[in-house]
């Protein structure tokens, strides 16, 4: 088990199952691509521990509050976490954290988009420390996202052969 895995475990943390998308659905991208050095997490969301959307879906500053939209954030970290160590083999590869992009589906008065993402934050930086797991960071409100779900992260990461 990596060093990674154990934090996870110690945390009562545990990864997702691989996404189950909706029925009908088909997605012609991977959700990991490694060129080099770097790992590019295409949009992640939150998922339950089968890997179907996690509950509740909505718009947070409607259905969902700050907390709860924070929880979704921590969750699509899980989900990251998950499509990293499919497609790495182990997360211990993951020498740093670069780059963050946070989407958030709110209502048009909502506005503390980086409250919310600092689920996924907080968990990276937990689990990788500081020198690791500290990125830049971009954190937005949508209209919208596809399927109804709160939050979408995409990442990129530095790798290790």
């Amino acid at each position: 088990m990596s060093k990674i895995e154990e934090r996870l475990s110690a945390l009562g943390l545990y990864l997702p199952a691989p996404v189950q998308l909706p029925p009908g659905v088909n997605l012609s991208f991977p959700w990991v691509r490694v060129h080099g050095d770097r790992a590019f997490v295409s949009g992640h969301a939150a998922l339950a521990p089968d890997g179907s959307l996690a509950r509740p879906l909505g718009r947070v500053g409607q259905e969902l509050t700050l907390e709860e939209g924070y929880q979704a954030a921590k969750l699509t970290g899980l989900a990251v976490l998950a499509s990293l160590k499919a497609e790495l083999g182990e997360l211990d590869r993951i020498a740093a954290w670069l780059r963050v992009f946070g989407m958030v589906n709110a209502t048009q008065n909502f506005d503390q988009f980086p409250l919310v993402i600092n689920g996924f934050t907080d968990l990276i930086v937990e689990l990788f420390g500081p020198d690791r797991g500290k990125h830049a960071r971009s954190a937005v409100g949508m209209a919208g996202l596809p399927f109804g779900i709160a939050v979408e992260i995409e990442a990129e990461v530095a790798i290790r052969a």
